[in-house]
Order: C-alpha cells, then sequence, then structure tokens
C-alpha cells in the first residue's frame, strides 16, 4: 500500500524528556515528561500531541461525514483527553482516550449518528480500534 502523504519527525535527546522535530520544519520543540510523572513539566508531552492529532482528525471526520450529509455542524468542536493508566496484567503504561463533541445545532440522534459514521471515518479512530479505549461523549 502507498502512503499518500507521510509524516515525519525525530525525536532526540532523552525521549520523553528531550525534543521533536519535522522533517518540513513545522515542529521544532521540546517535549517533558508532565509532573504527573515525575517529570519537570513544562513543555509538551506524547500524549498531549496524541490527543491534539485525535482531535483534529475526528472533527475534520465529524465535517467530512456532514459535507457528504448536507449537515450544517455550525461551532462544532472535539475536545480529546488522552489518558495513561497503569495496565493490569503486565508492568507497562496503556492509553485511553476520551471524546467530547459538542454538535449544537444537531439534536442527539442525529449527533450519534454523525459521530458513527465518523468513526468509520477517521483514521485514528481506525488505528487504535480494539487497542485502545475510546470513549465519545455528547456534550
Amino acid at each position: 500500500m502507498s502512503a499518500i502523504y507521510t509524516a515525519e519527525v525525530t525525536s532526540s535527546g532523552d525521549g520523553r524528556n528531550g525534543a521533536v522535530a519535522s522533517s518540513d520544519g513545522l515542529i521544532d520543540f521540546p517535549v517533558a515528561a508532565p509532573k504527573e510523572l515525575g517529570g519537570a513539566g513544562g513543555a509538551t508531552n506524547p500524549e498531549q500531541l496524541f490527543a491534539a492529532g485525535f482531535a483534529a482528525c475526528f472533527h475534520s471526520a465529524m465535517r467530512t461525514v456532514a459535507r457528504k450529509d448536507k449537515l450544517d455542524l455550525g461551532a462544532s468542536t472535539v475536545n480529546a483527553k488522552v489518558g495513561l493508566v497503569r495496565a493490569t496484567d503486565r508492568p507497562a503504561l496503556n492509553l485511553t482516550v476520551t471524546l467530547e463533541v459538542s454538535l449544537p445545532t444537531l439534536d442527539a440522534t442525529a449527533a450519534k449518528a454523525l459521530t458513527d459514521a465518523a468513526e468509520q471515518v477517521c483514521p485514528y479512530s481506525n488505528a487504535v480500534r480494539g487497542n485502545i479505549p475510546v470513549e465519545i461523549i455528547h456534550v
């Protein structure tokens, strides 16, 4: 399978306490483990970057489905919360995702139908399905 687009980002330094830079120069900044993980904080971290990507991708998928179905989403938003949780079966951390979706122009039934369809379109949703629990909350 040939990629339509490939993002390229390099991590350097000490992983969570290092830096990330994209091949096009648009990303070039330090990363730091959050204080909750014993780090210094003060810089973004992998979970924030993942949340940003998931929120933007899912929002785009919703808007793509809405355009196809001729729906006006008005001032829709997607707030992604990416959590780290301890695994129960091994000494590791796992991710959880909660997507808080605001669709002020749609009723509950239409909002659910839209987010169900967006889950099938969004590359992030497709990538994590069955691997990371994702909860969608309509706010």
